[in-house]
């Protein structure tokens, strides 16, 4: 059997609730360090884990990560004492609801610098990421040597047989080890059912959903232990990424004659939502918009990216100016403009990755996302 899918070997899972909150629910640095600054949220919780160094505490004292992550070790050391209990040599079923439907997907260990027959990964990243993000977490998971959140990682085909058997593998195991109103967690030891799992798990080259960056961090710490949920839905979806400006000075006016100086069409609107179609970006600024024809037949995010920040307003789209903004979730209060960007049909990130392409960072938001610290995975250390 192959061996580029494991099991975890030591491991821990949540008896309760995981404290706190959800380690991936924020996505910029500036968002943990103000959800660390409310009450109880530094104290035991897996977010002051996993940014030791943005806690008020270690801002106050000007620690970086490296001189945080003793704390880090303390604060997950009792974490696990108070709130986990041990485990070995599992792989978790793990079952989440979301807005849109749930998913269930198999916790295991994965490499991610595994390469098949052909010597392509077996894990295929699926957008760019940004090299200082993955950085920081590459160190962060090898001071650690834990990793508390997986990424969520999609079967490039055979995915309704890979959904037949997790379901099938729950029947037979029973009771969830583990229950909350959206989430359950089986788990499920050596033995035949687990060999079933992993081989299946095995049987083809799996597209990152969402955690670019922690596949990425986990591929540079060189311990060729990712935590991973392989899941195929049933009802998964794929939402957008919008981008928004931040300090550019530039009103829904000026940005408009920058885009139509390019010869791009662009037209006011009294439509402040989303496209839900491919070709057009909706801007939104105060209490007026505008629609954007986009030029190409390319990824609406790359346009976006390319023509309508990068050449037409010269910003870098990486920069500090530019930030994405997943669905659902407020724009920053001192934005110049929001772009909203129609989601990418699944059709389309295949045929990239078909292609040996990536898509554009930030450009997929998978749902429903995996549960954090449900079940969190040792590491171990190369050294």
């Amino acid at each position: 059997m192959s061996t580029w899918v494991s099991p975890i070997r030591r491991g821990w899972v949540v008896r309760d609730s995981v404290p706190g909150p959800d380690v991936d629910e924020f996505a910029e640095p500036d968002q943990v360090i103000t959800a660390l600054a409310q009450p109880g949220a530094a104290d035991g919780t897996l977010l002051a884990v996993q940014h030791p160094h943005r806690t008020p505490a270690a801002r106050a004292q000007g620690l970086d990560l490296h001189a945080a992550l003793p704390i880090a070790h303390t604060a997950l050391n009792d974490l696990r004492a108070s709130h986990y209990r041990p485990v070995t040599d599992v792989v978790g079923l793990s079952w989440g609801k979301g807005t849109t439907g749930s998913a269930l997907g198999l916790l295991c260990v994965v490499d991610p610098a595994a390469v098949n027959t052909d010597g392509h990964a077996w894990v295929r990243h699926t957008e760019e990421v940004y090299p200082d993000v993955v950085a920081e977490r590459a160190a962060m998971l090898s001071g650690l040597g834990c990793a508390t959140s997986a990424a969520m990682l999609v079967p490039v085909d055979g995915g309704e047989q890979f959904t037949r058997l997790l379901c099938d593998a729950v029947a037979q195991l029973g009771a969830p080890a583990m229950s909350l109103p959206d989430a359950r967690l089986w788990l499920a030891g050596k033995g035949e059912l687990q060999d079933r799992l992993i081989e299946a798990a095995c049987a083809q080259s799996l597209l990152v959903a969402d955690g670019n960056h922690r596949v990425a961090a986990a591929a540079e710490a060189g311990h060729g232990s990712l935590l991973a949920l392989i899941t195929a839905g049933p009802d998964l979806r794929i939402g957008p990424i919008h981008r928004v400006l931040v300090g550019t000075g530039l009103s829904l006016d000026d940005l408009a004659g920058r885009w139509r100086r390019i010869g791009l069409d662009v037209q006011a609107t009294d439509d402040r939502t989303p496209p839900q179609t491919p070709g057009t970006v909706v801007v939104v600024a105060g209490d007026a918009a505008v629609q954007v024809k986009l030029p190409g037949v390319d990824i609406d995010h790359r346009q976006v990216e390319s023509v309508l920040i990068e050449q037409a307003l010269g910003l870098d789209p990486a920069g500090p100016k530019v930030w994405p903004l997943p669905p659902g979730r407020p724009a920053r209060p001192d934005a110049d403009a929001v772009l909203l960007i129609a989601p990418v049909p699944l059709a389309d990130v295949l045929a990239v990755h078909a292609a040996g392409q990536r898509m554009p960072r930030k450009a997929t938001y998978f749902t429903p996302k995996p549960r954090s610290g449900l079940l969190l995975a040792e590491i171990p250390s190369t050294g």
